[in-house]
């Protein structure tokens, strides 16, 4: 079992940056592959970005073009999203997500090999 929590969601303007964190429990974080997804209004959960379960490989989406940065502590097990340069196109809710089953070397793009979630956290980018 594992639990996800997100925070750090709120109000931010544009232009700034927010940095949200998940925190996971139940299982080893070594073992667990997890990603940042979003999800618009009447939208798909999207892929951000997300790090390998077993090794030190990260992919980001090619529309965040450098602004967000997915740090990783693994004395905390946690992993942030360190977003910049905020637009209000980036109002949404974001997720945290794990995979305690599936690759091992890679990231999954989509939202279904995924099979833990967070609750989600609301930003909101005032213009």
């Amino acid at each position: 079992q594992v639990q996800l929590v997100e925070s750090g969601g709120g109000l931010v303007q544009a232009g700034g940056s927010l940095r949200l964190s998940c925190s996971a429990s139940g299982r080893s974080f070594y073992y667990l592959g997890m990603a940042w997804f979003r999800q618009g209004l009447g939208k798909e959960r999207e892929f951000v970005a997300g790090i390998a379960r077993r090794h030190e490989v990260i992919q980001y989406t090619d529309f965040v073009k450098g602004r967000v940065t997915i740090p990783r502590d693994d004395d905390k097990n946690t992993l942030d999203l360190q977003m910049n340069s905020l637009k209000p196109e980036n109002t949404t809710v974001y997720y945290c997500a794990a995979d305690d089953q599936g690759n091992i070397g890679y990231v999954p793009l989509s939202a279904s090999p995924y099979n833990y979630w967070g609750q989600g956290a609301k930003v909101t980018v005032a213009s």
